[in-house]
């Protein structure tokens, strides 16, 4: 009988490669631990149970409305919870936590009792439990003595495509397209770090658990490219309900003759409609971990980068880039192969070619869209169990990651 847990089982493969994929080069193994994610978004006011786990994330709209006391209530709620990290965005329905939509447009919504966009801010900024990230970098050292002692680095943010009148809204093409123009794209998610283990959106990217009820790809192009180019262990989103699942995307890394391709999807079979969990395990114990090992070139005992913002038991120390093996250069972005190549995208294979698959993760609570036909219904969060790095404070007081050697 299949392993419930074990992802490899409980999911579809679909697409192949006849690329020949290029290979990384043997490197120090770190000492890894058993992570385990538990991932919700689009709660809209519902306060659900919230299984065990080391880091909460929330994808965004928590709320309707954005009002103060809609974000007290889900704030309450999520400081409650027992995990030693928490990361939370905003999403389009959190409305006054986008000051600048709110200025325009607040009355539209609380024409009779107008909010403050800077007291809602202040209620997430200001919570000693919750790490919010809107369009920015943080690095997570989980440093309980009865955790993992895992470290990640993770990009958040709460922008979606323009879609009717809600806050931080980007113009994107409104079906997106694999084959879009890369001037006919958004360029927000340039500003996701190559060294990023997990990121966060709002939206997810174009044909990866973003089918709407309208029976369409409703996600981002522009992000979808992005996340080629990053390959993050883990890609974590929500506003689209009805796109809610897992799929595992393998990435062509040899794809030399066109941009941006895929070797192949894994797609999900959610195991906690009869059991008590959503597990997706994608660690060694689960079987068939996930063919990513976190690689970045100037990546070394000490993982951090200068202006990055932390989560931890101590603040960021600045680092350096010039470890870095290998410039842009003139090669085409998205383009496979060779990474000596000028041809190729230098900066994202450089050093880098351990991170061949990411796991996409559409957490969305609420099972159906407004005006919810038939009735709200709720899904479970999704737990995702992750092999991250162990780190350790070196002589110098500095964090490093652990290695077996």
């Amino acid at each position: 009988m299949t392993d419930p847990s074990n992802i490899a089982g409980i999911m579809d493969h679909t697409g192949t490669s006849s690329h020949p994929q290029p290979q990384p080069p043997a490197q120090r193994q770190p000492v890894l631990r058993r992570t385990r994610f538990v991932c919700v978004s689009d709660t809209h006011n519902t306060t659900v149970k919230l299984p065990k786990g080391d880091v909460l994330i929330h994808a965004g709209d928590l709320t309707n409305q954005g009002s103060y006391s809609e974000l007290s209530k889900a704030i309450q709620w999520l400081e409650k919870a027992d995990f030693e990290t928490k990361i939370v965005v905003a999403g389009n329905h959190d409305i006054t936590l986008d000051a600048d939509f709110y200025s325009q447009h607040g009355s539209h919504f609380h024409n009779q009792t107008p909010q403050s966009p800077q007291d809602c801010a202040a209620l997430l900024a200001n919570s000693p439990s919750i790490t919010y990230l809107a369009h920015e970098t943080a690095t997570i050292r989980l440093s309980s003595p009865s955790g993992p002692r895992t470290s990640f680095t993770v990009f958040a943010s709460p922008y979606s495509p323009r879609n009717g009148l809600w806050a931080f809204g980007y113009d994107a093409p409104q079906h997106g397209s694999v084959g879009a123009a890369a001037s006919d794209l958004p360029t927000l998610w340039d500003d996701i770090p190559l060294e990023t283990d997990v990121v966060v959106t709002h939206t997810p990217p174009h044909t990866h658990c973003d089918e709407s009820r309208a029976r369409r790809a409703a996600g981002c192009e522009a992000l979808r490219r992005a996340l080629w180019r990053v390959r993050p262990r883990l890609a974590v989103c929500g506003h689209v309900h009805e796109g809610r699942g897992v799929e595992r995307v393998s990435w062509d890394l040899g794809c030399g003759g066109s941009a941006f391709k895929e070797e192949g999807v894994e797609r999900w079979s959610d195991p906690g409609q009869g059991n008590k969990q959503s597990l997706v395990n994608l660690s060694v114990k689960g079987g068939n971990p996930l063919r990513n090992d976190g690689s970045h070139p100037w990546r070394s005992s000490s993982d951090e980068a200068a202006g990055r913002r932390t989560s931890g038991p101590s603040p960021s120390t600045p680092g350096t880039t010039s470890e870095i093996a290998a410039e842009p250069g003139l090669g085409t972005r998205g383009l496979g192969g060779d990474p000596t190549s000028p041809r190729t995208d230098v900066a994202a294979l450089a050093g880098r070619l351990g991170r061949r698959e990411t796991c996409v993760v559409n957490c969305a609570i609420m099972a159906k869209s407004y005006p919810h036909v038939g009735g709200k219904t709720v899904n479970k969060p999704i737990v995702v169990d992750l092999d991250l790095p162990v780190w350790e404070w070196d002589r110098d007081g500095m964090p490093r990651v652990v290695y077996l050697d």
